[in-house]
């Protein structure tokens, strides 16, 4: 059975536009001003914030827990996407973290037909893709139902039992530094989850913010994960953001998506649990 690639490449985008299925989404994270003064034509735009999260204390669920079901369908229907939708997705930072973390709701929902735009908004308008600042009028559709999502999630209380066991791995995504507790730009303190490992997002890409090739991936992520089943891997950030950007690497390299801990540092760092500090 024919499996869609999660990434596609700028350069294969030439035919989108004329294609009456395909929902283009510029979600880039804390751009909506860019995206007012440019964006690839036709793209709609989703807000990480109000559109990709249910924001509310921190402490339950971290600073970008999921949305609703009935919260989600209204997006997907706000963007004119249906279930015989084709959604090409990308965002303004060469990672795609914003891009990965629709992929990932979409696919969580069962929604087969999404890609990433491997490389973003400037790998696409390099590759020659058109822009515009026009406003884009998203199509009238019905209702998309959503249910339950359906890739695996992990939750704090399962974190702090298997972290630091030998038959799981939770990976934390965030650069060394953070990870080390030598900085913290966001949250409240620094350090990490005890018994974590630090694979940073970084690393799934080459110096020009593309992704390596699947072959690439799938070694650097076997090696890693060496006899962890894959439903042990947990896989982490500092809101459940980036970490989709790892569960997209994954997926692409062939590997299963593993959970997701979708309140991550943001949630764990706020609720008097065991952490790894630089002082420690």
């Amino acid at each position: 059975m024919f499996k869609l690639s999660p990434i596609i490449k700028p350069e294969d985008l030439t035919w989108i536009n004329q294609d009456e299925e395909i929902v283009l989404i510029d979600a880039s994270a804390g751009s909506k001003a860019r995206y007012d003064e440019q964006h690839l034509t036709g793209a709609l735009f989703a807000d990480v914030n109000e559109d990709l999260a249910n924001i509310g204390d921190f402490a339950v669920g971290g600073r970008h827990p999921l949305p609703t079901s009935e919260q989600f369908s209204t997006v997907l229907q706000k963007l004119g996407i249906t279930k015989d939708s084709h959604v090409i997705v990308y965002d303004d930072k060469n990672g795609g973290n914003a891009a990965a973390r629709l992929w990932w709701m979409l696919r969580a929902i069962g929604h087969e037909k999404v890609q990433v735009i491997d490389g973003g908004f400037q790998a696409a308008v390099k590759a020659g893709f058109p822009i515009t600042n026009k406003v884009e009028v998203p199509k009238s559709v019905g209702k998309y139902e959503v249910s339950a999502w359906a890739l695996p999630l992990s939750t704090i209380d399962e974190v702090e039992t298997v972290a630091q066991t030998a038959d799981h791995i939770v990976i934390d995504v965030r650069d060394a530094n953070r990870f080390a507790g030598l900085t913290e730009p966001i949250d409240t303190v620094a350090g990490h989850i005890p018994g974590a490992t630090n694979i940073p997002f970084t690393e799934n890409l080459t110096a020009d913010g593309r992704f390596l090739s699947p072959d690439l991936l799938k070694e650097k992520y076997t090696a890693a994960l060496g006899e962890i089943k894959p439903e042990n891997v947990i896989v982490h950030c500092g809101s459940g953001i980036t970490a989709c950007h790892t569960l997209l690497a994954m997926d692409y390299a062939g590997l299963s998506i593993p959970k997701l801990y979708v309140g991550s540092w943001s949630e764990w760092s706020r609720n008097n649990k065991e952490m790894v500090l630089l002082n420690n």
